[in-house]
Parts: structure tokens; C-alpha cells; sequence
């Protein structure tokens, strides 16, 4: 497709990737090669191609250079040519050529996501890909700790050493794929313990997949009834293509979509504002104190956080992992008493307060994220709460809900059967 536009058409910048399996260069190559006065590259890359006589070149080292001296040639009419790795589109350099207003046309070769597929034998039309190159690591950890076959490009100090380590206690087998295409090519699969105490070559990549069962071991409770299936198919994979979207079955669902005792979870009319306020998105870590069945975490899952729940009672804990299973996520249960249980967790984006004193809410703001939610039902925990979360340097904001829901009365009248009261209150880090 060619757009048109009134002025002259600018030279457009030629980015060529090179292939990640090692195979011959796209034939578009040769020929560009031949016309550029301008090429660039990383060091590696530039090693890989024949360079014309008298091709200026810059080696990608400080993008900002070499964006200076593209700008350059396409205002001097000059061909220039980039070279990159694999597919330049997939979280690679066509972004900031772009941001940097340059003109360009993209000939892509097999990434290295691809290639660490195909390598493996596995399908990937329903995996997550997420970087951790250039940007904050935590987000790639927590899409690997919620979803069940994510794809992470790596950089130094990001690595798969690193995202093992921060993986421990997640139920997941790591392939880590080095040196693709290269003699030196290397395909290994371990535990995140073992990731995290090897030194891996760069450039790798990570692939990180769940066991089958999405919530763990099940349990021999029968899960609810009407519980939905569209997320998962064999290992826990979206039958949707959509690894990260918004569920098919909804949120805020209804009780009886739970296995839960003597009405202990936290009603939808109220899950609805909670998970609200929460946030949660694939890249997030939410911890779920006070876990019950699981119900508030495991809709966060649904929406793509990765979720910690913290549950003292075994049986409500065997329970949450019933549930989970049942909605095909992934929540890891720590079983234990808080705030004790919560000293060696990762850090948490945003914490639900389901249970718990003073004591478990002051652990909650030493940790300092971004977003505390508690509901309580007693009004006079609720001046406390408030004044802990404001001291910690938290705004707060709050709200009571009361429902009343439609039932049936004999004859065919109706009416309305109130539910308990529930104080929600919202702490934001300033």
C-alpha cells in the first residue's frame, strides 16, 4: 500500500530484519545493500552482511546518533538501510524510527519469538509477549505469573536468571532459548530455581509455561455449578486468541459461580466496586488477603493480574484453588496467618484487605503500593482504617453499599431482600 500525499514523497528509511533461525537474508537485502549510502546497525549485524564500498555506517550503540544521522539522509535524498534482528515491528526499533518521524519500509524476518517456538515444537497463537528489555522487569514477571504461556524478550540484568528467581513458588517450566540461529544455539528447559542460579548467554529468550491445571492441584470439592470454560483448553490456554483480554463470562459474577462455606465471600454487587478500585491488568501483582473463596483475586485474574492469595484456613484455601481451577486462572495460595504470611512475598501493585486487623492492614501500607482496598462491615474499624492508610501517606476515599435484591414472594409478588451493609475504602500512594 502506498500513501499518497501532495508533497514529494520522502526516501524512506529500509529496516531489514535479519532472520532469528539463521537462514539466508531476505533477497530484498541485496539489492538495498547495493543503493545505501547509509547503514545501520548493531555491531553484530553489521559483521553479518556484505557492506559496499564506501557505505557509511554507524553502529547502534546511543540510539540518539543514529537517529540524527537517518534524519540527515532522508532530508539529503540518501537510501539508508537498518538492520535488526528477527521482526523489527515485535518490541524492536521500527517504534522509535517511527517516534522519530522517519519515513520507513519494513521487510521483517522470523522473530525470535517465533523461533524459540518452532524450536520447542509448540504452538503460540494464544501466547502473551512481553518485553523486558529497556523497562521496568517486574511487569514481564507478573504476565508470566498470570497467564499460562507467555513469551519474554530479555536484556542483561533482566534475564532469565532474574525472572527465575522471581518466579520461585510459581508452578511453571521455563525454556530458555540462546544464541538462536547461531552455531551456538542452545534450547533448555528448568525450574525457575534452576534458571535463577545459571548464567545465561545474551541475547535469550524466555518461555514460560504453567502446568495444566490453571489453579494447581484439584481438590476433590466439585466445582460450582455454571462455572465458564471459554478461557482455557488442554494447559490452560485461551481458546480465544486473546491471552490478556477481558473475559468472555464477565465479571462481578454471582455467588453461585463459587464453591464457598456458611456465605462466606464477598457479594458481587460489592466484587464489582472492589475490583474496580483495585485495578487490575496483565503486567499487575494483586495480593488477596484474607482470600476466603478466592472470589475478589480470582476475578482480578480474569482481567490479567497475576494474584497472590493469602488464606489461614486450609480447607477455604483447598477451596480457592477449586475455584481458580474452575475458571481456568492462575493463583498461587500461601496458606498462613497475616501478617506473618506476608513477609516474604514479592511486592504487591495493589492489596485487598478481606480479612484481618490493624496489625494486617499496617504490614499492608509498610510495603507501600499503590492502591489499598478493604471492606468492612463494623463502622467503628472503619475511622481507624482511615486514619492508618492517611498516616501512611495514602488518600482515601470510601463508601458504603447496601443492595437489596429482587425475590419472589407467594402469588407472584416480589420483593426486595437487603443484603448486609459493606463500608469499601480506597487508599491511592500520593
Amino acid at each position: 500500500m502506498t500513501l499518497m500525499t501532495s508533497e514529494a514523497p520522502m526516501t524512506a528509511v529500509t529496516v531489514v530484519g535479519l532472520d532469528a533461525t539463521g537462514a539466508p537474508a531476505h533477497p530484498a537485502l541485496a539489492p538495498v545493500l547495493a543503493t545505501a549510502g547509509l547503514l545501520v546497525g548493531a555491531a553484530r549485524h553489521l559483521a553479518a552482511v556484505p557492506v559496499p564500498a564506501g557505505t557509511d555506517t554507524v553502529t547502534l550503540g546511543p540510539l540518539a546518533p543514529a537517529l540524527r544521522r537517518l534524519a540527515e539522509a532522508v532530508d539529503a535524498g540518501v537510501p539508508a538501510v537498518v538492520l535488526a534482528s528477527g521482526d523489527p515491528g515485535l518490541f524492536g526499533i521500527v517504534r522509535r524510527l517511527r517516534a522519530a518521524g522517519l519515513p520507513l519500509r519494513v521487510v521483517p524476518a522470523v522473530s525470535s519469538v517465533a523461533a524459540a517456538f518452532a524450536r520447542a515444537g509448540l504452538p503460540w497463537d494464544g501466547a502473551a509477549v512481553v518485553s523486558a528489555h529497556g523497562r521496568d522487569p517486574r511487569a514481564a514477571v507478573n504476565a508470566c505469573r498470570a497467564l499460562p504461556l507467555v513469551a519474554v524478550l530479555t536484556a542483561p540484568g533482566a534475564g532469565a536468571a532474574e525472572l527465575g528467581a522471581a518466579l520461585v513458588g510459581w508452578s511453571r517450566r521455563l525454556l530458555v532459548a540462546e544464541h538462536l540461529g547461531a552455531a551456538a544455539e542452545r534450547i533448555r528447559a528448568v525450574s525457575p530455581e534452576q534458571a535463577a542460579v545459571e548464567t545465561w548467554a545474551d541475547p535469550h529468550v524466555l518461555l514460560s509455561l504453567a502446568d495444566s491445571a490453571p489453579g494447581g492441584p484439584t481438590p476433590a470439592d466439585t466445582p460450582p455449578a455454571g462455572a465458564p470454560t471459554d478461557r482455557g483448553t488442554a494447559g490452560g490456554m485461551r481458546a480465544d486468541n486473546q491471552p490478556a483480554a477481558a473475559p468472555a463470562g464477565g465479571w462481578a459474577l454471582p455467588e453461585d459461580r463459587y464453591a464457598h462455606r456458611d456465605s462466606m465471600i464477598t457479594k458481587s454487587e460489592v466484587r464489582a466496586l472492589v475490583v474496580a478500585r483495585l485495578r487490575p491488568r496483565l503486567g499487575r501483582l494483586i495480593w488477596d488477603i484474607g482470600a476466603g473463596s478466592g472470589s475478589v483475586g480470582i476475578e482480578c485474574a480474569l482481567l490479567g493480574a497475576a494474584v497472590l492469595a493469602v488464606e489461614q484456613d486450609p480447607v477455604a484455601g483447598a477451596t480457592v484453588q477449586a475455584n481458580a481451577a474452575a475458571h481456568a486462572v492462575h493463583v498461587r495460595l500461601v496458606t498462613g496467618r497475616a501478617p506473618a504470611a506476608l513477609t516474604d512475598l514479592p511486592e504487591p501493585d495493589a492489596v485487598f484487605v478481606g480479612g484481618g486487623g490493624v496489625d494486617v492492614l499496617t504490614a499492608v501500607v509498610a510495603r507501600q503500593p499503590e492502591r489499598v482496598v478493604l471492606t468492612l462491615a463494623a463502622l467503628d474499624r472503619v475511622a481507624p482504617a482511615v486514619g492508618l492508610l492517611r498516616a501512611a501517606g495514602y488518600t482515601v476515599e470510601g463508601s458504603q453499599l447496601s443492595a437489596a435484591r429482587l425475590a419472589d414472594l407467594p402469588g407472584g409478588s416480589i420483593r426486595l431482600a437487603a443484603t448486609n451493609p459493606v463500608v469499601v475504602l480506597t487508599g491511592e500512594r500520593q
